[in-house]
């Protein structure tokens, strides 16, 4: 269990990130077209994991956009934005924003992702959804950077997350 904070008052999650270089957790995530998405769906890339709370707050739209622009010129790695938001509502908020360069997934069918990775809420007013964190995996799926964000409503370290993409 790992303790951050929401807006200075403490929660907890469920678990720890998984370690840097161990194996990445793999997960069953719901695309917008309904399909479920696996890691071997990234198979040969990079893999950055942007796991927000709800793409309807400011910071984790911020976020999504912030690695959205960075991402355009990395065409070996893909950056996956992981929410327990809907796919449609997911989809709605990438065409406002106008959001090419990074993949939505949900949650929506099960909570696994989140109990894998260690970033599920476990108790306060955001139980049951995931805590801010970024997960960089390899082209083989080994864990080369993790970042749990100690206080939600911040945003992560972006470059030390894109550093591990060159």
């Amino acid at each position: 269990m790992a303790t951050i904070t929401l807006e200075g008052n403490p929660i907890n999650t469920n678990g720890e990130l998984p370690a840097v270089g161990s194996d990445a957790p793999d997960f069953s995530l719901t695309a917008g077209d309904l399909s479920d998405v696996s890691l071997q769906n990234y198979a040969g890339k990079k893999k950055l994991l942007n796991i927000v709370p709800s793409l309807d707050t400011g910071v984790c739209a911020t976020s999504t956009i912030t690695f959205n622009k960075a991402m355009a010129d990395k065409s070996n790695s893909v950056a996956l934005v992981i929410s327990a938001d809907l796919p449609f509502a997911q989809g709605r908020f990438c065409s406002a924003e106008g959001v090419e360069n990074v993949v939505s997934l949900s949650m929506m069918h099960n909570r696994n992702f989140a109990k894998d990775y260690g970033v599920l809420i476990s108790d306060g007013p955001l139980a049951g959804i995931c805590s801010r964190a970024v997960v960089v995996v390899d082209e083989n799926n080994k864990v080369v950077y993790t970042q749990l964000v100690p206080e939600i409503v911040q945003e992560p370290d972006y470059d030390a997350a894109l550093a591990h993409l060159d």
